[in-house]
């Protein structure tokens, strides 16, 4: 069931999204290279380092400006697995890009996926037509579009919640105070959140946090409307996850 969602999430996205990302010529001999040493070498091509970052996955994504010219970075495991041009409003900046919802696409994707499996787990209503207004609510909302009452279905208006409750999630997660907190905690966590909701990878995101002390965090864990309790270290060691109070 699981991954039959996933494929009609991702025809979806992709039906939505007009121009996709790509890597600019430039940039495309640092995919692949090690994230610590290619740092110097992008400030050395003129690029810097925006306060934009976001935990995707068991990867995280940051957002690098040369002037008007921005790109993404997903890094994983060390290593920059893809840099792609981005919307220069991506960066900070006041113009839009069809590259933007391209550059969105694949974290929407995650959460639209994992919503809609929660959903048709609880209901059991996973027809096609039912998930297709699920998805088109969803969307609507994710992006920040008014609530469609003209053409209102029941699959609309519950995939809208979840959207609205999504967009909420990313929008904490992406906080000065929550990023704030070291990559491999933000990232232990959210593997931990996924795996005991039984969610792709990247449903979890981190929407607040508190300081203990010793190099140890607690981390309040969103997976779509259900809330979780995380303590890691700084170091990414996850000493328990609990149900929110």
């Amino acid at each position: 069931m699981t991954s039959r969602l996933i494929k009609v999430a991702l025809a979806f996205t992709l039906a939505a999204t007009p121009v996709l990302a790509q890597t600019p010529s430039r940039l495309s001999d640092l995919v692949g290279a090690r994230a610590g040493q290619s740092e110097g070498e992008l400030q050395r091509r003129g690029y810097q380092a925006t306060d934009r970052s976001e935990v995707v996955g068991d990867g995280r994504m940051t957002y690098w400006r040369r002037g008007d010219d921005c790109v993404s970075i997903m890094t994983r495991n060390g290593r920059y697995e893809s840099i792609n041009q981005a919307g220069r409003d991506e960066c900070g900046g006041r113009s839009s890009s069809s590259n933007t919802g391209a550059i969105m696409a694949g974290v929407a994707l995650v959460g639209l996926a994992a919503a809609l499996a929660a959903h048709n787990n609880h209901h059991n209503d996973g027809d096609d037509n039912h998930d297709r207004e699920y998805q088109r609510g969803y969307q609507a909302a994710l992006y920040g579009s008014p609530y469609d009452d003209r053409h209102e279905t029941e699959g609309y208006h519950e995939g809208y919640l979840a959207g609205e409750a999504e967009s909420t999630n990313r929008r904490h997660s992406n906080s000065r105070w929550v990023r704030g907190v070291p990559d491999a905690a933000q990232e232990a966590c959210s593997r931990r959140a996924d795996s005991y909701m039984s969610r792709p990878p990247g449903s979890s995101v981190p929407i607040s946090m508190r300081e203990l002390g010793r190099n140890e965090y607690s981390l309040t864990m969103a997976t779509g409307s259900y809330r979780s309790t995380c303590r890691v270290s700084g170091s990414g060691e996850v000493l328990y996850l609990e149900p929110a109070t």
